[in-house]
């Protein structure tokens, strides 16, 4: 399907990037973006590889390949990108203020990344409003906020101005 080993080669590489991008790909359940910087790389990659699936697609047609041939070539690499697009698309809705609901604080440290992103306000500005020093900020943010306290939350949303409401609901069996 592919003229010779090295295009094959490149086509994978290129898609692993666009994967780690996406997915961080040291910690596969953390895939958000952290800056502008992170989300304007990805946009770019994204129309760069938009434009080599193309190629690829009407290469393999050339070819003489099925359009069954094609579809199976090519979905991952579409599957990872779209992936990819949706992330931008996240944190573009993040830039927005438009969050998404937490339930049982799961989910809070995201929610305080976003706001931060919402706010316009970058890791090293974080940091000096609360006191810390930004590899504090970086860490607590490539760790979601994993382990945070109430007390510390409360300042973080202060800092960032903003206000945490909730709603509880009683579920209707206790978890033992």
């Amino acid at each position: 399907m592919y003229d010779n080993d090295r295009e094959q080669a490149r086509s994978v590489n290129a898609m692993r990037k666009l994967f780690s991008v996406a997915t961080n790909e040291s910690r596969p359940d953390r895939n958000m973006f952290r800056n502008e910087s992170e989300k304007q790389e990805a946009a770019k990659r994204l129309s760069d590889e938009r434009g080599r699936l193309e190629a690829l697609s009407q290469r393999l047609h050339g070819q003489g390949k099925s359009d069954s041939e094609i579809k199976r070539v090519t979905d991952p690499m579409w599957s990872f990108h779209m992936q990819l697009v949706e992330e931008v698309e996240s944190y573009e809705r993040l830039c927005r203020g438009q969050f998404s609901e937490i339930q049982n604080l799961h989910g809070l440290g995201r929610l305080l990344i976003g706001l931060r992103i919402a706010r316009g306000m970058s890791q090293r500005e974080l940091a000096e409003n609360l006191g810390v020093h930004e590899s504090q900020v970086s860490r607590d943010e490539r760790n979601e906020y994993h382990g945070l306290t109430v007390q510390r939350a409360a300042r973080i949303l202060d800092v960032l101005g903003a206000r945490l409401t909730s709603h509880v609901e009683l579920a209707e069996t206790a978890v033992d």
